[in-house]
């Protein structure tokens, strides 16, 4: 009896020990539980479209009102500007593999403007002409669900891929005349995530990008001015863009709880 005894003191010893080496040890990057901060750069492509609803010109109008559809279809207007944000997400180390689920949302000053000096004359009439003279449109804010899958490097260095859908909010501007709309689409993106055992053993540094692939969004709002020229009111264009972005980015994620340790 003595001797059962023992040895069960023994495992139990053993056990403390070794939940004692892990705690210690800390989390893999990315496992359990993680919050954590980035900054980064962001650029971009906008290809806009924009189809005029003037009809075929009457008598006694602008022979010009004609209906039409101008579209940038190589190339674009590039985006280009900061950003910053926070993500969180929950991991799971499989051996040398990974898989988890993370969520992230993202601010900044990503933007394309266009500057006329002097201003260009649209869809006014003799009287009453809208000279426009900057056209700009903003990304305000990026949010989006990624899956991650993952290898590790060595058990300080994760390497992974992740996929989702990311959506944009943009504010555009035309003259005197503004809208938000939003885009969104597929997004990819890879990140190398190293832990700094030195300062602590749960947290870790994070270098990564993500390219987004925005479907096509809907403009309705601008350059839709009634004009009046020889009596023929007319409406102004529907416009619509669509385009990609990239991002570069560096922060840091913490790791701070584990589901397996309520079991």
């Amino acid at each position: 009896m003595k001797k059962i005894k023992l040895i069960i003191a023994t495992v139990a010893m053993l056990s403390l020990v070794s939940s004692s080496a892990v705690y210690a040890d800390g989390f893999a990057p990315g496992e359990g539980l993680y919050i954590g901060a980035f900054a980064g750069v962001g650029t971009g492509m906008v290809q806009p479209k924009v189809a005029t609803t003037a009809a075929t010109a009457q008598t006694g109008s602008n022979p010009n009102d004609k209906a039409g559809t101008f579209e940038a279809k190589e190339g674009g207007l590039g985006l280009e500007g900061i950003e910053g944000g926070v993500v969180t997400g929950y991991g799971y180390k499989m051996g040398d593999l990974y898989a988890g689920l993370e969520g992230e949302i993202a601010w900044g000053d990503v933007e394309f403007k266009l500057t006329a000096s002097p201003g260009i004359t649209v869809n006014g009439s003799d009287a009453t002409n809208a000279d426009i003279t900057e056209i700009s449109a903003k990304k305000d804010w990026t949010g989006g669900m990624f899956g991650r899958l993952g290898y590790y490097i060595n058990q300080d260095t994760l390497l992974s891929l992740r996929g989702g859908v990311l959506v944009s909010k943009f504010d555009a501007k035309y003259g005197t005349f503004s809208e938000s709309f939003y885009g969104g689409g597929p997004s990819l993106g890879a990140d190398l995530t190293s832990r700094v055992t030195a300062i602590d053993p749960n947290l870790s540094v994070r270098l990564g990008m993500v390219y987004t692939d925005f479907h096509t969004a809907a403009v309705s709002g601008i350059g839709t001015m009634l004009n009046s020229r020889g009596g023929t009111s007319q409406s102004g264009v529907d416009s619509e863009v669509t385009g990609s972005a990239l991002s570069a980015r560096i922060g840091l994620q913490y790791s701070f709880f584990d589901a397996n340790t309520l079991f």
